[in-house]
């Protein structure tokens, strides 16, 4: 019977700027392979999010949640655009076209993996609060 361990990770883990450059790096490459390989992104690059997401989570240092949650679609919207226009050249009307696709049809992973950081970094932020007792002694 095997007994799951978690991962020893060397060292406080990443920093804000790794997080941001790994995600976005890791989020381009997958939006970059889908869109030449399909003409378009998909379900690879939905579950390269979430993948995003939960890795930055769990490998970044404390106080990195936030940078975590809010880089994913940020870094999304910045590859699908520049993929586009690098993949179709600049003609504005297909270029709006297959951005606005693109954000669609990502939509779904984009909102459960922001809803699963958001609740991660505001469930981290009430741990961290003191706690307030209501029995006061007069």
């Amino acid at each position: 019977m095997s007994t799951f361990q978690k991962v020893a990770i060397q060292g406080p883990g990443l920093k804000k700027e790794g997080v941001v450059v790994l995600q976005t790096l890791f989020i381009g490459f997958f939006v970059f392979i889908e869109s030449v390989f399909r003409s378009g992104v998909g379900v690879i690059t939905g579950i390269a999010i979430c993948a995003a997401m939960y890795g930055s989570l769990r490998f970044g240092r404390p106080g990195t949640t936030y940078v975590s949650v809010v880089t994913p679609p940020l870094a999304f919207a910045a590859t699908s655009l520049l993929t586009t226009i690098v993949l179709v050249g600049f003609r504005p009307s297909r270029v709006g076209i297959d951005f606005i696709a693109a954000l669609a049809s990502e939509a779904p992973f984009l909102i459960v993996s922001a809803l699963y950081g958001w609740f991660m970094y505001f469930n981290q932020k009430a741990k961290k609060k003191p706690f307030k007792s209501e029995n006061r002694v007069a």
